[in-house]
C-alpha cells in the first residue's frame, strides 16, 4: 500500500501502533506491516518523519537507549498522544462506516 493512499491517517496509524509500549523507530514499521498483514510496508523516509512531526506536537516523545553497543531512539505516547489517538479513532469509524455505506452500492 503506497504512502498516499494512507495520507491523513498516517499519524493516526503510528499512534495506535504505539500505544502498548515504547518502540524503536524499525520495530514501528515492522509492527505496521505486521498488523496490516504486510499490506503496509512504508519506507524510513515516510515513517521517521511522520514520527517527528508527533514528537513536535507533543503526542509522541522519545528517548535514546543502547541494544547491543547501538544507540536507538525509542518512541513513545504521550498522555496527549493517547487523547489524540482516542479522538482518531472516533474520527475514523464516523468516516469509515459513512464511506462504506456509500461505495457499499446498496442504494
Amino acid at each position: 500500500m503506497k504512502a498516499e493512499i494512507l495520507r491523513g491517517h498516517l499519524e493516526g496509524l503510528l499512534l495506535a501502533v504505539l500505544e502498548p509500549g515504547e518502540q524503536h523507530g524499525y520495530a514501528v514499521i515492522e509492527e505496521l506491516k505486521r498488523r496490516s498483514g504486510d499490506a503496509i510496508n512504508l519506507p524510513t523516509g515516510t515513517v521517521y518523519p511522520a514520527l517527528h512531526r508527533l514528537e513536535a506536537a507533543g503526542l509522541v516523545g522519545s528517548e535514546w537507549s543502547t541494544f547491543n553497543g547501538r544507540r536507538r531512539r525509542n518512541y513513545f505516547l504521550t498522555t496527549a498522544g493517547r487523547r489524540a489517538l482516542a479522538e482518531k479513532r472516533t474520527a475514523w469509524q464516523e468516516v469509515s462506516s459513512v464511506i462504506s455505506v456509500v461505495l457499499g452500492g446498496g442504494a
